[in-house]
């Protein structure tokens, strides 16, 4: 996720940029960057870092221009630095654009613009965007027929904000899964990833839907479709506050997060699924995949949320490709001394890609010669860097300080990566198929998961006051019950505890009675049955017990408090699925509470010092 703002119109278009920016410095932080029209050319600046760099990299130098365009990087293509920040721009320097979104052709897009001469200078995929439409226009009536021309040849997602000394006075945007929105001032209009960017100046604006364009100079705007057939769109007038709008109408940015979680699943998936062999693509392990396939053992090191994530990960890779696995808290790995070997991999995990304790675990790995990859949120962070190879899990800037989205794309990165060993070992073509067709399914069914959302607010408000919850969960759902009840923790300030299910009679059933909120995650699978008897050992004692079901299992219905029904999948992508309510409950737990969701006490969002 990054930030587009466009300005055209009498004023000087430079403070109203960079303070539009302000308002969406949360949706990027690697860089970023304005390009201004003046004197019949495109003047550019760009930094690395937070929009102060910039700032302070322009300061006392001419940035004079009423016509622009500027945008924050979260990101997704290249490493953050200067040459990959945003505006990117043709071979000549007359076409300037800034890009949300990934577009996933571009590796054969830019190697089919590079037989025809065309140099490029970063890593971005943005700037075979400005390249199409350069070579376009070399055939077109016009610079409109050009850039629609460009539009249909991109695979993938995309908000664009552009401006050309071919069409000077004008702003082109266009919208493909990439939100943007069309500002509607007197004399002046603007465009903008987000409404939040551009209120300040205007509250009548119009959104634009994918597979439209918009065409705006000072006094108009016009919007069509990509095939050039003219649209009617009606002004909206902005009527939120400010914050609100940051957080797409949601009260948190948790809540909103969770809500994404469809789309960032299928963004983690995204070029990497090949569903008619059974098998996945990781081209970030291309460089040491010999070494990734001949392990003979697994190392999993990670934190909190992260860690959670990786027994998860050791559950798949030990079933399917038949490797030991140990999962360890980073804090420890790199204290203890463990044994590792050249024949190893070591996996870190890490969001913010900047944890201390994850940092200094690979390091040490790297000392004893394994190989180490990492599975990461932040493009260029630290164990993205310093790791000979991984993954992004490309789930986008993650606001609030208890992890969601970013768990349910670690998982989803872990099961693309167990698919792809396991088919290079003893899994079938069959096997693979029936697991990459499901995880294509995936975005489908964590969205039906959400629709049970009502039902955890009412079963939040009868617990809300509980000082204690006990979650329970077997297989690969336990790990699911740990980041259940840690979720509840971090938000709500509420004890809670997840155990294996069957760990219950080993100590925690003393706890148990009618105060004890016992959370069960019991879809179906191979420990069902076993399931079923530790909730009846709960309830024996008194204990209310609150049920994660798999759809139409009516079973339970009458023996536990209340029901939460959730979509069906393979058990590896169960927690996928199963995770949703537990984020849910925790959330509307908290809010009822009073608590800072976002920001709650003690907490940082990244853990850079040990």
């Amino acid at each position: 996720m990054c930030g587009i703002v466009g300005y055209v119109g009498p004023r000087e278009a430079y403070p109203i940029l960079i303070n539009g920016l302000k308002r969406l410095e949360y949706r990027g932080y690697d860089s970023s960057g304005v390009a201004l029209a003046r004197n019949g050319s495109i003047h550019v600046e760009k930094q690395v870092g937070k929009i102060a760099a910039l700032e302070e990299t322009v300061n006392g130098r001419p940035m004079d221009g009423s016509t622009g365009i500027a945008h924050t990087r979260w990101a997704t293509h290249g490493e953050p630095n200067q040459t990959n920040a945003h505006p990117h721009s043709d071979g000549s320097g007359d076409i300037v654009l800034v890009h949300n979104g990934i577009i996933e052709n571009y590796d054969a897009l830019r190697k089919m613009l590079s037989g025809k001469g065309h140099e490029f200078v970063t890593e971005t995929d943005t700037e075979t965007i400005a390249h199409l439409i350069e070579e376009f226009y070399k055939t077109s009536d016009s610079f409109e027929e050009a850039f629609r021309k460009a539009l249909l040849e991109l695979k993938g997602t995309y908000g664009l904000a552009l401006i050309t000394k071919h069409d000077p006075g004008k702003l082109y945007a266009a919208r493909k899964g990439s939100p943007l929105v069309v500002g509607i001032g007197e004399g002046e209009n603007f465009v903008a990833s987000d409404a939040s960017a551009i209120i300040a100046h205007t509250r009548d604006v119009l959104y634009l839907e994918d597979g439209e364009i918009s065409i705006i100079d000072s006094e108009s705007h016009v919007t069509k479709t990509i095939q050039n057939e003219v649209i009617e769109k009606e002004i909206e007038r902005v009527t939120f506050d400010l914050e609100r709008i940051e957080k797409a109408g949601y009260d948190h940015f948790m809540l909103k997060e969770i809500y994404e979680q469809p789309r960032t699943v299928a963004d983690c998936m995204r070029g990497r699924l090949i569903t008619e062999e059974g098998v996945t693509h990781l081209g970030g392990l291309d460089q040491i995949l010999h070494n990734v396939l001949r392990s003979r053992k697994i190392f999993v090191t990670a934190c909190g949320t992260s860690y959670h994530a990786g027994l998860i990960g050791e559950y798949m890779l030990e079933e399917y490709c038949r490797i030991p696995v140990e999962v360890e808290y980073a804090s420890e790995f790199r204290y203890r001394d463990p044994i590792i070997q050249d024949d190893n991999l070591v996996v870190a995990i890490s969001q913010s890609g900047e944890t201390a304790d994850t940092l200094a675990a690979l390091r040490e790995a790297k000392r004893k010669s394994a190989t180490v990859m990492g599975v990461v949120n932040v493009v260029g962070s630290s164990i993205a860097r310093e790791t000979h190879g991984g993954m992004y899990i490309h789930a986008g800037p993650e606001i609030g300080v208890a992890s969601t989205k970013a768990f349910t794309s670690q998982v989803t990165a872990l099961a693309l990566l167990t698919t792809m060993i396991a088919r290079t070992k003893t899994m079938s073509a069959e096997q693979g198929r029936q697991i990459t067709q499901e995880m294509k399914l995936l975005p489908e069914k964590v969205e039906q998961a959400l629709q049970c959302d009502e039902l955890v607010r009412q079963i939040s408000y009868e617990f809300k006051d509980k000082n204690h919850f006990l979650y329970l969960g077997r297989g690969y759902n336990f790990p699911v019950a740990l980041e259940g009840a840690l979720k509840l923790k971090e938000i709500s300030y509420i004890h809670a505890e997840g155990y294996p299910a069957a760990e219950m009679k080993h100590g925690p059933i003393a706890l148990i009675d009618e105060d004890m909120p016992v959370v069960v995650i019991a879809t179906k699978d191979s420990t069902y049955d076993k399931i079923v008897s530790n909730i009846q050992e709960v309830k024996a004692r008194k204990g209310r017990v609150i049920a994660v079901v798999t759809e139409g299992d009516d079973y339970l219905k009458d023996m536990v408090d209340y029901t939460i029904p959730i979509p069906s999948t393979l058990n590896l992508l169960q927690p996928i699925v199963s995770i949703v309510p537990l984020q849910l409950l925790a959330y509307h737990i908290a809010v009822m509470r009073g608590c800072n969701v976002d920001q709650p006490r003690n907490l940082a969002k990244s853990v850079t010092v040990e």
